[in-house]
């Protein structure tokens, strides 16, 4: 578990916690709960997330399990910079849907004094690291990778497979769209896809006794 910083209030700097992981890892819920305790301790707290997140509400920040926290929609990294003036600390989720200023707008707020609590996925859904998120784990404080249950084998998952067919990287979806993976079923999942897009041609060049066949 996470255990909150101490304040060193002769040294006037903050700091960058990163929380990070697949799909249904419950990232947001570990965010709110962070956020809470530091608005239960009279913190001034501002929540911002990517305008283009409107899946449960346009405002609020809201967990899997329903948990909620009243945001900001912003519709780039560096609005973050001007409304979080006078801040003890900023919430940021989803910050792998921002531009790579998220990672410059991070470091800022923290060295003017400002606790940093970024959410977002560590990878996309080709296994790949996704957007400004490795720059921002590599420049945090402290960085907290949490996991999904994987729906096929019950272990530690950490890929978010996407079961629907769109190839953009941003793409908004829930439990009908994506599905937490371990590492073998995620690998077994994809090469089932690579598979199925081989055409007949294909398939012949992988088995040269097949062309004979048909020959």
């Amino acid at each position: 578990m996470f255990l909150e910083n101490t304040v060193n209030h002769e040294e006037q700097f903050g700091w960058i916690e990163v929380i990070c992981g697949s799909m249904f890892s419950g990232k947001t819920e570990e965010l709110i709960r962070r956020l809470k305790r530091a608005q239960f301790a009279k913190q001034t707290v501002e929540i911002f997330k990517p305008a283009i997140d409107t899946r449960y509400d346009e405002e609020m920040v809201i967990s899997h399990d329903a948990n909620e926290i009243r945001s900001t929609p912003v519709p780039s990294a560096s609005n973050i910079r001007i409304l979080a003036d006078g801040c003890d600390v900023v919430g940021i989720d989803e910050a792998q849907f921002f531009d790579d200023e998220i990672v410059t707008v991070c470091n800022d707020l923290a060295n003017r004094g400002v606790r940093v609590i970024v959410a977002g996925l560590d990878m996309d859904f080709k296994g790949n690291p996704f957007g400004p998120m490795p720059y921002l784990m590599a420049t945090a404080e402290y960085v907290t990778k949490v996991h999904a249950v994987c729906t096929r084998t019950g272990n530690l998952a950490q890929f978010s497979y996407r079961k629907a067919i769109n190839d953009d990287l941003v793409f908004l979806g829930e439990n009908e769209e994506y599905e937490p993976l371990s590492r073998g079923a995620y690998y077994k999942a994809m090469l089932r896809e690579r598979v199925k897009k081989l055409d007949v041609n294909d398939a012949e060049e992988l088995h040269p006794n097949l062309k004979k066949k048909n020959a």
